[in-house]
C-alpha cells in the first residue's frame, strides 16, 4: 500500500520531466515554433470570404518570366505547418494555344524516402494588356481561381499570389516567393514578404522552403509504384543503400 502511494506521488513528477525535457529537443521546439495553436496561442484571422482586389504588376515582361524558379517560401491559407521541401516550379508560354503552364515539383519536408512529387497549373491571359493577371483554364476549380504576378526582378526574385472564391467557403488564398537560385537574401526576402499583409495574407503562416540536398530525390518507378528511381537504379534495395550512404 505504501509503495503504491509513492509512485502515485512520483509518477506526475516523472511525466512533468519528461516532458519538459521533450519540449527541449530540436524537434520538439520546431514543432512548437510552427504550431499556430501553441506557439501564436490565437486562430487565423486571415480567412475572408472574397479575395482582395489585386492590381496587376505594370509593364510586365511575360518571357521573361518564365523558366526555372526555387520557391524559398509559401503560404496557403490551408497551411498550419511547413510541411514541404525542394519545392521548384518552371514556367513556359505556349504561342500556340497562348496559355502558360507551370510544372511544379516539392518533397514533403518529413519524407524519409525524399519522394518527389510533381504537377502541374495551366493558365490563359484574359487580357493581354495586363499579361501579369492569369487565370486557370482547369474546370476542376469551382468560381474564380486568379493567379497574379504581384512584383519580380526577372533575374534573382518574383512573388506571385492565387486565390480561388468558392461559393459557402472562405477563398483558397497562395503566395509563392521566388527565387532563380536556392537561396535569397534576407533583405529581399523582407523586401517581398512585407508586399502581402495588404492582401490579408498572415506572414505568421507564410514558411521557408528547404532547398538543400534537392538534385537526387526519389522518383516512383512507372511500373512498379512500390520501386524507386534514383539516378537510374529501380531496384529498392540499391535506392535504399544509396540514400544511406554516408
Amino acid at each position: 500500500m505504501l509503495l503504491t502511494q509513492r509512485a502515485a506521488q512520483v509518477l506526475p513528477l516523472l511525466l512533468l520531466r519528461l516532458l519538459l525535457e521533450l519540449t527541449e529537443l530540436p524537434s520538439a521546439t520546431a514543432w512548437l515554433k510552427f504550431n499556430s495553436y501553441t506557439a501564436l496561442g490565437r486562430k487565423r484571422t486571415d480567412l475572408r470570404k472574397k479575395c482582395p482586389n489585386v492590381r496587376a504588376i505594370r509593364n510586365f515582361d511575360l518571357e521573361l518570366m518564365m523558366g526555372n524558379w526555387h520557391v524559398v517560401q509559401y503560404y496557403a491559407s490551408t497551411e498550419e505547418l511547413p510541411e514541404y521541401a525542394c519545392m521548384r516550379s518552371n514556367f513556359a508560354f505556349s504561342s500556340e494555344d497562348q496559355h502558360i503552364t507551370m510544372n511544379f515539383s516539392y518533397i514533403f519536408a518529413e519524407d524519409p524516402l525524399r519522394e518527389k512529387l510533381q504537377g502541374n497549373i495551366t493558365w490563359l491571359i484574359p487580357d493581354f494588356g495586363t499579361p501579369g493577371h492569369w487565370m486557370h483554364t482547369e474546370d476542376i476549380y469551382e468560381g474564380i481561381y486568379n493567379t497574379y504576378v504581384l512584383d519580380t526582378d526577372y533575374r534573382n526574385w518574383g512573388l506571385i499570389m492565387h486565390c480561388a472564391e468558392k461559393k459557402k467557403h472562405p477563398r483558397y488564398l497562395s503566395a509563392l516567393l521566388l527565387s532563380r537560385q536556392p537561396t535569397l537574401g534576407d533583405n529581399v526576402i523582407t523586401f517581398l514578404r512585407e508586399k502581402l499583409p495588404r492582401y490579408d495574407i498572415d506572414l505568421s503562416f507564410m514558411f521557408a522552403i528547404n532547398q538543400t540536398l534537392c538534385e537526387h530525390l526519389m522518383e516512383s518507378s512507372k511500373d512498379d509504384p512500390l520501386a524507386y528511381i534514383v539516378n537510374g537504379q529501380q531496384s529498392i534495395t540499391d535506392s535504399f543503400k544509396l540514400i544511406n550512404k554516408p
